[in-house]
């Protein structure tokens, strides 16, 4: 099954990697969860870019008129998590990434875009 993807999540994702996240990815997850609709995954060089990566997705889903529900791990800076309703961001230090393997559980056929440079101007 071909997925629809949202545009805000897509210029979300776009967002993160203009402000050069790492492995920019969003996967639509409304047929496998009732937790969210989709997830947007991305990753950090350090502690400080995750935190500069969640400050700036927060300003961008704000301009959209989006409302964070909750965030958790901000403090820390290893693994941030968004909770915009319909839309989970996750935003990780490369280490905790690799360890919890988000994307083994919730990658399901086509349900995936990976934002790189060729396909930032087409997503």
């Amino acid at each position: 099954m071909k997925h629809q993807f949202n545009e805000d999540v897509l210029e979300a994702s776009k967002q993160l990697f203009y402000k050069k996240a790492e492995d920019v990815k969003v996967l639509h997850v409304s047929h496998m969860t009732i937790v969210a609709d989709y997830f947007i995954l991305a990753s950090g060089r350090s502690d400080v870019h995750v935190k500069s990566l969640a400050d700036e997705i927060q300003k961008f889903m704000q301009s959209k008129g989006w409302q964070r529900l909750r965030i958790e791990g901000y403090r820390e800076g290893r693994w941030i998590v968004m909770d915009y309703g319909d839309v989970l961001i996750h935003i990780f230090h490369k280490q905790e990434r690799e360890f919890y393997g988000l994307e083994r559980l919730w990658l399901d056929g086509d349900n995936s875009v990976l934002v790189t440079e060729a396909t930032a101007s087409v997503v």
